[in-house]
C-alpha cells in the first residue's frame, strides 16, 4: 500500500502548539511590556533631569566687563608679520552676551545631560535575560553593586537588579520556595564577578562584570572587599590637609569668568618631568624710556608649546586642566607692565596694569626660542615693572615637579622719565 505524502504530524512532537504557543506569546508580550515600561520610566527621568538643567541655563547672566589695561591695543591682533597672535588682557575684552552664554549652556545640556554612560537616568540599552524555569527551587537574581535579591534556607532567591548608577544594600526578596528535584542547587553566572551559589551545587558561566548575578540557597555572602579607591589614602594624608576639593567650600562654583569669591573645581591636570618643565626669561629690555615711548621686550621660553589659549572674557578662565604634548605643557605666555607706587613695598594687587598681552603663535618646544613684544609706551613717569610668565590653556602658571624649581616667570624694572631720551 502506498503511503500518502501528506502524513499527519505526531501531536507529541509538536511542542510549540496549542496552549504552549499561547503561553509563550503571552510571556513574550509581558517581557516586552516590562522592557518598554522600564525604558519609558527611564526616559521620563532623563527628560525631567534634562528639563531641570535647561531651566538652569535660563538663569545665566553675563558677568560685568573686567577692567582692562590702559595702554594696550584692544582686542586680538598679530605681530611679527602675522605670525604671532597677541590677546590683549588675556582676552578679557572678548566678552560674550547673556544670550550666547545661555545658548552654549543649552547646547551642552542637550549633548551631555541624560546621555552619558555613568548617568543613572540613562535608558537601558539591553534587555535583561529571562531566567530559566526548569528548576523552580533554584535561586536566581541579578546584582550589580547593591540591589540584591536573596533567598533564605532552601528557597529561591528574589530577583533584584542594579546598574552602575544604583548602589546600596539593595532590595531583598525572600523568594519563593521551590520543590524541585534539587532544592539546594543555585544557578548563576560568573565572569569577573557574576556568581550564583547554593548550598550544594554551583553554576558558573561567563557574564558581564559587576558584583554578580548571584543566587543564594541559604547563607548570605560576605561583604565584598573594599575597592582600591577605598583603601588608598589620598595625597597628603596625615599632614592635616584642609581640603582637596570644593565640596567643603561655602563659596559658589567658579564660572570660567574673572570673578572673585568663587571656588575653582578644575583639576590641576598633567605635569611633566622636571627637565621638561617650562622656563622663561626676559632676555632684552631697555633700562630707561620716556613717557609714552614705545619699546621692545624680548622673551625666551623653553618647554612651552604656545598653541593653547581660552579667552578669559569668553569664560575660559581656570576651566581647563593642564595638558601635555610629548611631555611639554601646551599654553601661551603673558607680558605686562605697571608703574610701581614705590619700590619699598609690594604693590596692591587689584589695579590694572598699563600693558598686558597673552602671546600665542603655535610654536615653541623643548628648544628655547625668542619672541619680541612691542610695548606702546607707559603713561606716567616712575619705575615700571615689566613681567612675563608662562600660562597653560586656562592661564595658570604651569606646575613644576619640585618645589625648589623656579617657575616660568621673569621680571625687570625700567625707569620711565618725562620726555624721551
Amino acid at each position: 500500500m502506498r503511503r500518502s505524502k501528506y502524513r499527519r504530524v505526531s501531536r507529541s512532537n509538536n511542542w510549540f502548539s496549542g496552549k504552549r504557543r499561547i503561553i509563550a506569546v503571552a510571556a513574550t508580550l509581558v517581557a516586552f511590556g516590562g522592557i518598554v515600561t522600564v525604558t519609558q520610566v527611564s526616559n521620563a527621568s532623563t527628560d525631567r533631569t534634562q528639563r531641570k538643567a535647561l531651566s538652569a541655563c535660563d538663569d545665566i547672566q553675563a558677568p560685568a566687563r573686567a577692567k582692562l589695561s590702559t595702554e594696550t591695543r584692544k582686542g586680538t591682533y598679530t605681530t611679527n608679520g602675522g605670525k604671532v597672535t597677541q590677546h590683549a588682557d588675556d582676552g578679557a575684552g572678548e566678552t560674550v552676551s547673556t544670550q550666547t552664554l545661555r545658548t552654549r549652556c543649552r547646547n551642552w545640556v542637550m549633548n551631555n545631560v541624560g546621555d552619558t554612560k555613568d548617568d543613572e537616568t540613562t535608558p537601558p540599552t539591553e534587555a535583561a535575560s529571562t531566567p530559566p524555569a526548569a528548576d523552580p527551587s533554584a535561586g536566581t537574581g541579578e546584582e550589580g553593586q547593591g540591589d540584591n535579591g536573596q533567598g533564605t534556607g532552601e528557597e529561591g532567591q528574589g530577583n533584584g537588579e542594579q546598574g552602575n548608577g544604583e548602589q546600596g544594600n539593595g532590595e531583598q526578596g525572600n523568594g519563593e520556595q521551590g520543590n524541585g528535584a534539587d532544592p539546594s542547587a543555585g544557578t548563576g553566572e560568573q565572569g569577573n564577578g557574576e556568581q550564583g551559589q547554593g548550598n550544594g551545587e554551583q553554576g558558573q558561566g561567563n557574564g558581564e562584570q559587576g558584583n554578580g548575578e548571584q543566587g543564594n540557597g541559604g547563607e548570605n555572602q560576605p561583604d565584598p572587599e573594599p575597592s582600591e579607591e577605598q583603601t588608598t589614602p589620598p595625597p597628603g594624608a596625615g599632614l592635616g590637609v584642609l581640603t582637596n576639593s570644593c565640596d567643603t567650600s561655602n563659596l559658589t562654583p567658579h564660572t570660567g569668568f574673572q570673578e572673585g569669591s568663587h571656588c575653582v573645581s578644575t583639576e590641576f591636570g598633567e605635569v611633566g618631568e622636571a627637565n621638561a618643565n617650562p622656563t622663561l626669561l626676559i632676555t632684552r629690555a631697555p633700562r630707561s624710556v620716556g613717557v609714552n615711548q614705545p619699546f621692545t621686550l624680548t622673551i625666551s621660553t623653553r618647554n612651552l608649546i604656545r598653541d593653547r589659549f581660552l579667552a578669559a572674557g569668553a569664560g575660559g578662565y581656570y576651566v581647563e586642566s593642564s595638558v601635555l604634548a610629548n611631555g611639554l605643557v601646551r599654553g601661551h605666555f603673558h607680558t605686562a607692565c605697571r608703574i610701581l607706587p614705590n619700590t619699598n613695598e609690594a604693590p596692591a594687587a587689584d589695579p590694572v596694569p598699563a600693558f598686558f598681552v597673552a602671546t600665542e603663535d603655535s610654536r615653541g618646544g623643548a628648544t628655547p626660542d625668542s619672541i619680541n613684544i612691542q610695548v606702546p609706551g607707559l603713561p606716567n613717569a616712575g619705575t615700571a615693572q615689566c613681567a612675563s610668565w608662562a600660562g597653560d590653556g586656562s592661564h595658570r602658571i604651569p606646575m613644576m615637579v619640585r618645589a625648589n624649581q623656579i617657575p616660568a616667570f621673569d621680571s625687570v624694572k625700567i625707569s620711565v622719565r618725562n620726555g624721551r631720551r
